[in-house]
């Protein structure tokens, strides 16, 4: 079982690394756009209050989002509110996600997340550290993939790797870590991972931890500067 204790103390360490970043911010910058198209960094914040909303309702057994109609509308809602109500309310609903992780429960147990996903209960504090992890990226405000602890993008490699395994429309590919720019492949507990269908000819992607999570999702370069051997780099569905 995944080591939900330690995913939560990362997800308070990512979580204050963030909140201290963009407290330099001013309110005019939460205007400017992310790297996500069509948000600026006032959506981003705004989709990661109501994320943690949304975790404590998949602990408490309630439907994650009443709808995908009202989790885009909320964010549409919340992204124009200045800084200062922006980060008050990152910081609440990241007290009431860790409040509820705090409670006696069964982290064995199966919960269900959006569009019929599930997961155990165990794992759901690392897809909260994704979401601070990736969108801190997102934010436009310094922090890079390759500022991501070597710990987390392994893991979120390994993930993102499963995600896209037994996809038809990707061919069989193995990514293959090259030396970070800090480190090299021994740094990492795993160095190899596998993932597409079984259709096409094989290929293997090389490169640094930050270029295979990059590519996978569809962030940075988006895998211009990967080696590709065996063929083009395929095209990944997006997330």
């Amino acid at each position: 079982m995944t080591d939900h204790v330690h995913d939560l103390q990362s997800v308070r360490e990512a979580t204050d690394r963030m909140l201290t970043a963009l407290a330099k911010l001013d309110n005019a910058a939460l205007a400017e756009e992310s790297h996500l198209p069509g948000w600026t960094r006032g959506h981003v914040l705004a989709h990661l209050a109501r994320n943690a909303d949304a975790l404590v309702n998949v602990f408490a057994g309630r439907p994650m989002y009443e709808s995908a109609e009202a989790r885009d509308s909320d964010i549409e809602r919340d992204a124009p509110r200045p800084l200062e109500v922006q980060l008050a309310d990152v910081r609440a609903t990241h007290a009431g996600f860790l409040a509820q992780t705090e409670r006696d429960q069964d982290w064995s147990r199966t919960v269900e997340l959006r569009n019929g996903v599930t997961d155990l209960a165990s794992n759901v504090p690392f897809r909260r550290l994704v979401e601070v992890e990736l969108h801190h990226v997102d934010l436009n405000i310094g922090y890079e993939l390759s500022d991501l602890p070597q710990e987390f993008t392994a893991r979120e490699i390994a993930f993102l790797a499963d995600r896209w395994s037994g996809r038809p429309e990707v061919p069989p590919v193995t990514l293959r870590l090259e030396g970070d720019g800090d480190g090299d492949a021994h740094a990492h507990a795993d160095s190899t991972w596998h993932t597409g269908g079984t259709e096409g000819g094989p290929v293997t992607v090389l490169g640094t931890g930050a270029e295979l999570l990059g590519w996978l999702a569809g962030r940075g370069d988006r895998g211009a500067h990967l080696t590709v051997v065996g063929g083009p780099l395929p095209a990944l569905p997006p997330l």
